[in-house]
């Protein structure tokens, strides 16, 4: 058996991990999308390093595109095997991919604008067509049960506290007459949570596949998330008069906002001004995790107890139209603006990031990670001028960060994952999701607890099991 790495190696996006049994059968975990990684980027997404219609079984371990992004393309090319997750993930990938190939299409009949032959105009990665294939080959499994892929493969899943329906991964495969466990545990969520349980413990494996993202990272802040948001909103909005814009990605982030918004009112503390979620992707995710109580901690479930929506205050207004979106760069008055995309690389929040950032009455408040080269990042890094949509801009607006608000587990976190295991049985930890100067330091952390053989796989590199 062997495991080939095609994304996620040393890296944060496009996660693609290619399982190949003796007999020839493969297994595909996750098929994502690579996204910020700059000017090869497209070329890395048009490539899959494997051949698609040789691909058996696909298992998706949670919906954020950098996970799922790519599945219309894999069908597309030739995939015609079942995509097997939980089902709040199907539910979650429905909206996502549908989004993301409106995005695809969108961007190329942009740009076949410029261009008058046929045979030069760009193509999308896929299509709503190729979404609406895609979703026809899903097949869900609960959290907490077995379930036979095939007579050789069994498939049980854990909730991974990530987003609502992530999922880490736990394979049993037969080979001649030998029984190899293999752990997946693609994005691991906080213990303690502000809305989702924990991470699950999870049974004895052979070898794990363990993401990394933030392997030399604590989550440190000395308050809660709701005191630092009242701080922010305080300042920049009752004392400066300015906005504050919320890069926040529509699954996850912007609900764990809303909610601590919510516990704002609920005490009576929060201001009364405008609060207005920009993205109708964050809407229909909204109303997906409502539809998914079941991942809620026991402290939301409290709270739902006095709060039927956890989600809703007063001043609350989702912004749906294009022309309602654009006419908030026009009205002056305080206001907050949550708008994705999180690492700000796409979507409506750059076009308040630009109409605010040369303001010192504003701020910039990011609120989970951001690769290095992202917009997000470069302006966490400090950078004092930035291109948007062709024109340079200083950044005078305050930019601020709080970093407790990742749906990523700091190292803590993702060593306290690791250690319902008897390391001593574990034959090799592959690190992936993370990058390579984070990933050598975890490296030593995981070794330090015990695992005494940690991999940090290169993008298309295969092992043997």
């Amino acid at each position: 058996m062997k495991i080939a790495f095609h994304g996620a190696a040393r890296a944060v996006t496009g996660s693609k991990h290619l399982v190949t049994l003796n007999n020839g059968v493969q297994l595909l975990l996750d098929c994502g999308l690579f996204q910020g990684m700059g000017d090869i980027t497209e070329k890395l997404n048009e490539s899959f390093g494997f051949n698609p219609a040789k691909v058996n079984y696909m298992i998706l371990s949670h919906a954020h595109i950098d996970h799922c992004g790519l599945l219309p393309r894999l069908v597309a090319e030739g995939f015609r095997g079942p995509v097997f997750c939980t089902p709040a993930t199907k539910d979650l990938a429905r909206i996502l991919l549908l989004d993301s190939a409106k995005i695809q299409m969108q961007d190329a009949e942009y740009a076949n604008k410029k261009i008058k032959r046929v045979e030069d105009q760009e193509m999308p990665l896929y299509t709503d067509k190729d979404v609406h294939q895609t979703l026809s080959q899903f097949k869900t499994i609960p959290y907490n049960q077995n379930f036979d892929i095939s007579p050789d493969i069994s498939v049980y899943f854990t909730d991974a506290g990530h987003i609502v329906g992530s999922a880490a991964v736990h394979l049993k495969i037969n080979e001649e007459g030998k029984e190899t466990r293999l752990t997946f545990s693609g994005d691991v969520g906080r213990y303690g949570d502000l809305l989702l349980k924990s991470p699950q413990t999870f049974p004895q494996a052979d070898y794990i596949v363990m993401e990394s993202t933030y392997g030399d990272s604590l989550h440190v802040d000395l308050d809660p998330i709701e005191n630092m948001l009242l701080q922010v909103i305080t300042h920049t909005c009752l004392e400066k008069g300015g906005k504050v814009i919320i890069p926040a990605f529509s699954v996850g982030r912007t609900q764990e906002l809303l909610y601590a918004l919510n516990g704002l009112e609920l005490k009576n503390q929060l201001p009364a001004i405008p609060y207005y979620v920009d993205s109708p992707l964050s809407l229909e995710a909204t109303e997906v995790l409502r539809s998914h109580p079941e991942v809620y901690n026991n402290g939301v479930k409290e709270v739902l107890k006095v709060d039927r929506d956890i989600f809703g205050f007063k001043g609350l207004r989702f912004i749906e139209d294009v022309a309602e979106s654009k006419a908030l760069n026009s009205d002056q008055q305080p206001c907050v603006i949550i708008s994705s995309s999180g690492m700000a690389e796409g979507g409506r929040v750059r076009h308040h990031i630009r109409n605010n950032i040369s303001d010192k009455k504003n701020t910039i408040l990011m609120v989970g990670y951001a690769s290095p080269g992202s917009l997000a990042g470069r302006l966490i890094g400090g950078q004092k001028r930035v291109w948007l949509f062709g024109q340079e801009y200083d950044v005078i607006a305050e930019i601020q960060s709080i970093k407790s608000m990742s749906a990523h587990g700091d190292f803590e976190d993702l060593l306290q994952f690791l250690s319902v295991q008897d390391a001593s049985k574990v034959k090799k930890v592959f690190l992936v999701h993370g990058e390579y100067d984070v990933q050598q330091n975890f490296a030593l952390r995981v070794s330090a607890a015990g695992f005494s053989n940690v991999a940090i796989p290169e993008y298309h590199e295969e092992f043997e099991l």
